[in-house]
């Protein structure tokens, strides 16, 4: 049996990590090794992850330089055949999203692997508020503003050795610089899951204030330039602009009452 490495960034989470952690330890696929990074929390973070991890193979609480320094690290202590991130504001929708991700790299041939997202009130995540829904990737999609969500994006560990890991100079959208060199400069073939994988919190270091946000959009712009996606950036942000309203008005037809899963 294949072994899926799954690894948490934390810092000062004690509100929230019981949850990402419990979702793991519910997962129906036996070989999970998940590597806790923390930032060196000053709360109850690390207690509680000593309490809760039932599957935890090591935890690391450390001084960092953010949550991409954080992904660095867990990626140099995995020992899975395929690597996936949780954060700790966030949890999978159901106990089988694991052991539906390792039945996709059955096939050897697949590098990657992906899905949808909700984005959920921070105290109430039975209240959905946008559903990011993502499609199959295909040539120039970056160009009009595609991106998989990447909570839900699981890759072979070989990736990591032929595409390299998350560039620091990136503060806010290193994840996105990655997705975009992987897909769009290695060509990894990937496998798109239409179902809801995973429950993130709204906010965070990218949706908490407008100058954030606006700092993000500028690094995502530069990352487009760095690998020479051609692209019109009124098109570009238009295209974004309305994908964000969709997951708006999609997030009001998922019930809070009915589990979440394929849509």
């Amino acid at each position: 049996m294949k072994k899926i490495s799954i690894v948490t960034a934390s810092y000062c989470s004690e509100a929230t990590i019981v949850d990402t952690i419990r979702s793991v330890n519910r997962q129906t696929y036996r070989n999970i090794e998940h590597i806790i990074v923390d930032g060196a929390s000053k709360d109850k973070t690390i207690e509680l992850v000593r309490a809760e991890g039932q599957r935890i193979a090591c935890v690391v609480s450390e001084s960092d330089k953010g949550i991409y320094d954080a992904y660095n690290k867990g990626l140099s202590l995995i020992t899975g055949d395929v690597v996936g991130f949780l954060n700790s504001d966030d949890f999978y929708c159901s106990d089988s999203v694991i052991e539906k991700v390792m039945t996709v790299f059955e096939d050897e041939s697949v590098e990657a692997c992906y899905a949808d997202l909700v984005y959920v009130d921070r105290d109430d995540t039975a209240k959905i508020i946008r559903h990011w829904k993502s499609k199959p990737y295909k040539t120039g999609l970056f160009g009009k503003a595609f991106v998989p969500a990447h909570p839900t994006l699981f890759l072979r560990r070989s990736v990591y050795d032929k595409v390299g890991r998350f560039d620091l100079s990136y503060r806010l959208a290193a994840d996105y610089e990655f997705m975009l060199r992987i897909f769009h400069r290695f060509d990894v073939k990937s496998v798109y899951i239409p179902e809801i994988f995973v429950k993130m919190r709204a906010g965070g270091a990218t949706g908490g204030s407008l100058t954030s946000i606006r700092k993000q959009n500028e690094e995502i712009v530069s990352a487009l330039h760095q690998h020479g996606v051609a692209y019109s950036k009124i098109i570009f942000f238009l295209y974004k602009f309305f994908d964000r309203f969709a997951q708006k008005v999609r997030a009001r037809f998922i019930s809070p009452n009915k589990p979440l899963g394929p849509i």
